[in-house]
């Protein structure tokens, strides 16, 4: 049941949470997220070139990498980075699928998308398609946990409520990600984003964390 109360209590909290933000959190979720960003990086480039290998042999025509505009923090627009795992002109497809979208709200998700490669298909079961990532958290435009930066696209259909998700910097990984994912729609989504807003920390930050890595191994929610 949603609680009719809902605006005004994560409104109080977001403030609340705003105007309490200590410099210490904010040192030490940096601190967090560069090192664990870096550390990532470092152990997963055999990894990396796997990938690239494997997205260059089925489409050598196409980039290994694919770099989006997305929304950040006070909707500041940044370039976020994944492996390709779709065809090379996907973003033109996209106009003729939106009528089979299977979310709710301001996003676009299709289970069986016709666009997604095979290798794309392993890669985003897996969530390895995701790890480029982490060179947006080494630049700051990124944390390791945070709400999932959305497309301009989509924050021109946010009301006023839905856009407090973007008042603070996107993440990885969150409350979203790390547990329902695909299986639950926009609302609900934008309710698991505000109330990490509100309750953030370094410890959940880490549980979150744990919980992700969890998730990976045995999550039928990506696609």
């Amino acid at each position: 049941m949603i609680n009719p109360n809902k605006e005004a209590y994560y409104s109080t909290a977001l403030s609340a949470t705003a105007a309490s933000e200590r410099l210490s959190y904010a040192i030490g979720k940096r601190v967090m997220d560069f090192t664990g960003a870096l550390v990532g990086l470092i152990l997963a480039f055999p990894l990396f070139l796997i990938v690239a290998i494997l997205i260059k042999w089925e489409d050598p025509k196409g980039p290994v990498f694919f770099k989006q505009k997305r929304v950040g923090k006070n909707e500041k627009i940044f370039y976020m980075f994944k492996f390709r795992s779709m065809v090379t002109d996907a973003e033109k497809m996209l106009d003729k699928l939106l009528a089979q979208n299977e979310v709710s709200g301001a996003m676009f998700k299709m289970k069986n998308d016709p666009r997604v490669t095979r290798i794309g298909r392993f890669i985003r079961k897996t969530s390895i398609d995701e790890l480029p990532q982490l060179w947006n958290v080494l630049k700051g435009e990124m944390s390791l946990v945070g709400p999932r930066p959305p497309l301009q696209r989509e924050v021109d259909e946010y009301t006023a409520y839905q856009k407090q998700r973007l008042a603070v910097t996107p993440g990885c990984t969150g409350l979203w990600q790390c547990g329902a994912r695909n299986s639950v729609g926009f609302e609900e989504m934008v309710e698991l984003d505000l109330k990490y807003i509100a309750t953030r920390s370094i410890k959940n930050d880490i549980k979150i964390i744990l919980k992700t890595v969890k998730a990976l191994t045995g999550s039928n929610n990506a696609f």
